[in-house]
């Protein structure tokens, strides 16, 4: 069975909010809230068995989430949503001042992700934010001020907050969809090809996480986390009419499931972490038949079963963030709110 170990461990002084691997390096990006409000980005090195610091670098407000998802493998520039609801682009060489900054929302910016970028995939590289105010929208850096999609809650309807925002489909220059998930447990799936709401539901519990298991593949996978302890995993291959998409959930804990994330090398593995301070390390099986026909004739997809490989406590406060390597198989980083951030060599993954 794989093992999860810890490799080594650095403790912060400030809140941490998300961590990231820099593609192509043994470097990795944290950031959050210092105590007097403002916000704090570090760059660390892995070096042995410990983390350390290259530079720290201060911002007004505090750092919700990032991403380098929409950016070449030669610039890296990181992309990171704040407090204040602005989208901001760093050049880490030069992070005096964003390359592309853009007051985006009216209010915090939860979730953040990006695609067309590291040299995956196809199509222009874009960036998703869903925030507090209800609304997500897609971005692309090389156009100005205004977002190039803006979903928000149609009139009469209540603005949700927006906890977690994700890509999917960009399997060639025309598809694309984003995927949001919302404090009541809505999900839904937008077509960025033909501007419209391709599929809703609801989870009835606040929706933490969600991701596909590849971005620039046809949908295959989404794994939506819950506020409760519990996970679905849907199969996207196969839309129903009316029932949708198949999928298969799992109860793990009491405690919130903050995070999920796909290991890079294989997308059939996942990690979730915990409110518990946990991880839990999964694999999906495949049915033999992954759709058959109703009674109508209509195709529906039939959802697969999970197995958990491995799982381990290592706070004792949640794990928020998560994050793979995408250039070492079985490295991942983790941050906590008991302000540590930890490295973690996931073991025996090409045995699974």
């Amino acid at each position: 069975r794989p093992q999860v170990v810890s490799h080594a461990q650095q403790a912060l002084n400030y809140t941490l909010f998300d961590c990231k691997w820099v593609p192509r390096s043994a470097r990795l990006l944290c950031l959050g809230s210092a105590a007097r409000g403002s916000g704090l980005l570090q760059l660390y090195e892995l070096r042995g068995g410990r983390l350390a610091l290259l530079r720290e670098i201060e911002k007004a407000k505090p750092l919700k989430c990032g991403t380098f998802g929409a950016t070449s493998l030669q610039q890296r520039y990181f992309a990171t949503g704040d407090f204040g609801g602005n989208l901001n682009i760093w050049n880490l060489e030069a992070p005096e001042i964003p390359v592309y900054s853009v007051k985006g929302h009216k209010e915090i910016i939860n979730s953040i992700d990006g695609v067309g970028g590291l040299g995956i995939g196809e199509g222009a590289p874009e960036i998703v934010t869903g925030s507090r105010d209800g609304t997500v929208k897609v971005w692309d850096p090389r156009q100005k001020d205004t977002p190039v999609a803006n979903m928000e809650p149609v009139q009469g309807e209540s603005k949700r907050d927006c906890w977690t925002v994700a890509f999917g489909n960009a399997y060639n220059q025309e598809e694309r969809v984003v995927c949001a998930g919302y404090d009541n447990g809505d999900i839904k799936l937008f077509d960025l090809k033909t501007m419209s709401l391709r599929w809703e539901t609801n989870i009835k519990n606040g929706v933490c996480s969600v991701e596909f298991d590849r971005k620039d593949v046809n949908m295959n996978k989404l794994v939506a986390t819950s506020l409760e302890g519990k996970f679905h995993v849907f199969d996207m291959r196969t839309q129903h009419p009316t029932k949708g998409f198949a999928s298969v959930s799992e109860k793990v804990q009491k405690s919130t499931i903050w995070q999920v994330r796909h290991l890079p090398q294989n997308r059939d593995i996942f990690m979730t972490s915990g409110g518990a301070g946990s991880l839990h390390l999964w694999k999906y099986e495949y049915p033999s038949q992954r759709s058959k026909k109703d009674s109508e004739g209509a195709e529906m997809g039939v959802a697969g079963s999970l197995s958990l490989l491995q799982n381990v406590t290592l706070s004792t406060q949640p794990i928020s963030s998560l994050d793979w390597s995408p250039d070492k198989k079985g490295l991942c980083v983790c941050g906590a709110f008991d302000q540590t951030v930890r490295v973690l060599i996931v073991t025996k993954l090409n045995k699974v």
